[in-house]
């Protein structure tokens, strides 16, 4: 193998991890500016504003003293304050014993400030990821908004040729499928009903309002089995699958519906299925293996399930309508819950051994996944930065010394007796949290290497 034919490889890996690089280096700006800004506000003085770690490649030092600076190593960030020792905010006691005899100088310190302020500097940095994720959340949603009801065509997607030709034009709204009425987008159950009723046929009737007329046209199964979005590191990745492929076929056996699909990769239990692709108007043969994956269910849990990763939808795009900013602050609030509460669960499933421990992705799985969604689009890769942000913004809630959870934790401990705890029992406790994440660190690298 020469080097010329190692270049689209090449090229592969630097664009994975030129796009994890990104979206790490966006989150973790913003979470230690908030640790920054917020500590600023409280009369603490930062020292240095670091974005990576290791040997520094650029630096500046600001009108206010603060050195800010970019390390050579992408991977975190750290604010050290005046009074810290070290990146993990533990306590300098020779700058403090010096600082002790000026009490204005004592309180720009980390550690001899009140504790509210010490707290809120703490706090600040996953709340700004939070408030990241909200406001992305919430711009995608306001600009996209939601989908006209009663249903209104856009465009049709790009479907093999149908026995018949298609009648369905943008801007039609839809009455019925098959004699059946649309139902409305907000009723659930009835939405549900419709889908499982329409006639399972490659071509059925529509009646539409056109310009204000009710008219009969032909149109194509509501729900084909069309690609509109891959998820990253599955069985559809893997093959070169992507938004806009059709599966015209399983083991050679034609298929127009989305659910001869499913059942198709449900039914084969893991083993190889022989796709047929079809990729604007030509054909091509896929084989694919599909993969068990935890699904979260809307009561809590997860259910196992065989999938091969693709996102199916409707026939068309639908029309859209604008949403109310409140409207879409309100959306963008809400999935952040939504990340959370996810988080959380498969979490608590994975230590009650309900679901594997092979959910829990490290750097290797966060950076193809970083790279994946780059690829998909702009939109895409934003809204995982958004949900990263989250997740990032939890992980460092959690009551675990090093982390920003564990200095809430110590904070708390002061605040209930009065005195923090004593330097040697914070020196333990903060070698123990040092030993728990770089211990699951190496646990989170063996799934993407092994899993």
């Amino acid at each position: 193998m020469d080097f010329v034919s190692l270049l689209p490889q090449l090229g592969g890996f630097f664009y994975i991890v030129a796009s994890f690089v990104l979206a790490l280096s966006v989150i973790v700006a913003v979470h230690e500016y908030g640790h920054y800004i917020v500590g600023r506000w409280c009369g603490i003085h930062a020292e240095v504003f670091s974005l990576g770690f290791g040997p520094v490649l650029a630096s500046r030092v600001d009108k206010r003293g603060t050195r800010w600076q970019i390390a050579l190593l992408p991977f975190g960030g750290f604010v050290k304050f005046l009074g810290d020792a070290d990146a993990a905010s533990g306590k300098d006691a020779d700058a403090m014993q010096a600082a002790a005899a000026d009490p204005a100088a004592l309180r720009r310190t980390m550690h001899g400030a009140p504790l509210w302020a010490r707290a809120a500097t703490v706090a600040a940095g996953p709340v700004f990821n939070f408030i990241m994720s909200a406001v992305i959340f919430t711009l995608v949603f306001w600009s996209q908004g939601t989908p006209r009801d009663p249903i209104t065509i856009d465009r049709l997607v790009n479907l093999p040729e149908l026995s018949e030709p298609v009648g369905l034009q943008a801007g039609d709204e839809l009455l019925d499928v098959a004699g059946l009425p649309v139902p409305s987008l907000s009723d659930g159950p009835a939405w549900e009903t419709f889908r499982r009723t329409v006639p399972s046929e490659q071509s059925l009737s529509y009646r539409v309002l056109r310009d204000g007329a009710e008219i009969e046209v032909t149109g194509p199964y509501p729900w084909p089995p069309y690609v509109h979005a891959v998820a990253p590191r599955s069985a559809a990745s893997d093959i070169g699958l992507r938004p806009g492929d059709v599966i015209a076929g399983v083991d050679g056996n034609a298929i127009f519906t989305f659910d001869q699909l499913k059942e198709a990769v449900e039914s084969a239990n893991g083993a190889e299925l022989d796709l047929t692709v079809w990729r604007d108007g030509t054909e091509f043969s896929a084989a694919l293996s599909p993969r068990r994956v935890d699904e979260p269910q809307p009561d809590g849990g997860f259910a196992t399930r065989w999938r091969m990763g693709i996102v199916g939808g409707l026939a068309f795009e639908q029309a859209s309508e604008t949403v109310p900013f409140t409207e879409a602050l309100s959306g963008g609030a809400l999935q952040v819950w939504a990340v959370v509460d996810m988080s959380l669960s498969g979490l608590s499933h994975m230590i009650t051994g309900a679901i594997s421990t092979c959910n829990l992705s490290g750097p290797i799985g966060i950076a193809e996944t970083s790279g994946a969604m780059a690829s998909q689009g702009a939109e895409s890769f934003i809204r995982f930065i958004a949900v990263l942000s989250t997740a990032v913004g939890l992980l460092n809630l959690f009551p675990i010394p090093a982390l920003d959870g564990g200095h809430l934790m110590f904070y708390a401990y002061e605040a209930v007796t009065g005195k923090p705890p004593s330097d040697r029992v914070m020196r333990l406790l903060m070698s123990f949290g040092i030993a728990a994440i770089l211990t699951l660190m190496v646990f989170a690298l063996g799934n993407d290497l092994f899993c």
